[in-house]
């Protein structure tokens, strides 16, 4: 497999941005298309998302934003709505955020 890939005769090289093996955690934060934040345990197959145990945040709570709820769990002023398993179409995620476990879970 190559790292680089020629379109009307310029070069474009992949780089790789994180070192070492990443792996994500099993809780995330994902953003989704429309304004939806949605925390659960995600998971993918084929070209789909699955969030189990999920909740849509309905109000942050949070005076650091999203990287704040992702640490610390939720937050006293935070307003989550629990929902049954989501699947969307991986395409259309904005953003996934890791989330401490031991708070989420």
């Amino acid at each position: 497999m190559t790292n680089k890939i020629e379109i009307n005769g310029e070069i474009y090289i992949k780089e790789t941005a994180i070192s070492g093996e990443y792996r994500p955690s099993d809780v995330q934060i994902v953003v989704l298309n429309r304004g939806w934040i949605v925390v659960g345990k995600v998971r993918e197959k084929d070209a789909k998302t699955i969030i189990q145990d999920a909740s849509v945040i309905r109000n942050w709570g949070t005076t650091e934003g999203l990287g704040e709820l992702a640490e610390q769990g939720k937050l006293p002023n935070t307003v989550l709505d629990s929902c049954p398993d989501i699947t969307v179409e991986t395409c259309n995620i904005i953003l996934l955020m890791n989330c401490n476990q031991t708070k989420w879970i």
